[in-house]
């Protein structure tokens, strides 16, 4: 059987995107933007990302420290989903990137919901425009229906969650880059990454330590 032009397009960008994630963390995380994440229903186009290098000196990393039953999915293979949860309510999901053995992991902090729209809204009734759906990590997992039982997922399979590339590249010139979000270590580290001027990246806020009374 000969696989029509269609197909063959589709296999070579999941292809690509695949070697992209098996690199570093930082490249794999400027790539990321513009591609898409579906999951029951919704598909939201990615359009901020936060790089976390593991082990090798980045202390904001949920493995910084080593391995642990927690974070054990960073450590590859790559293309696989990291879900967490955090402040007691919310969940958070990063794609993991590469080479097997070496953690790291990219958190997606925000997108546009380009598919499902109806189902996005029902599932974040609180939000009062469209482009607040998905707009931060929490929102994003939440309007696409990401919880635990995603933690572990082939990103790159046919599963009921999956990551395909963008259908346009995003150009260098339309990409933006700046410190990290709400991290207590290396937090002016620059490894946070946008599409310039689109209205659904999240909000900046430089993290500020409690006071000790």
């Amino acid at each position: 059987m000969v696989s029509s032009p269609t197909a063959s397009a589709h296999d070579a960008g999941l292809a690509a995107l695949a070697e992209l994630l098996a690199g570093p963390v930082v490249p794999a995380a400027r790539g990321l933007l513009g591609c898409r994440l579906s999951a029951d229903g919704v598909t939201v186009r990615i359009t901020e990302v936060e790089a976390y290098a593991g082990t090798a000196g980045d202390p904001a990393s949920h493995a910084h420290r080593g391995r642990t039953p927690r974070n054990a999915v960073m450590f590859g293979p790559a293309g696989h989903a990291y879900v967490y949860f955090t402040y007691g309510m919310h969940w958070c999901m990063n794609v993991v990137t590469g080479p097997d053995g070496e953690a790291s992991a990219v958190l997606l902090r925000a997108g546009e919901v380009v598919d499902g729209l109806d189902v996005a809204r029902a599932r974040r009734a609180a939000a009062r425009r469209d482009i607040d759906l998905a707009r931060g990590p929490a929102r994003l997992c939440a309007a696409l229906g990401i919880d635990r039982a995603t933690y572990g997922v082939d990103l790159l399979g046919d599963g009921s969650v999956r990551l395909r590339p963008a259908d346009v590249p995003v150009p260098d010139r339309a990409v933006a880059a700046g410190p990290r979000v709400g991290v207590t270590g290396a937090h002016d580290m620059p490894w946070r990454f946008w599409i310039a001027e689109d209205p659904t990246v999240s909000a900046y806020r430089r993290h500020v330590p409690r006071r000790r009374s």
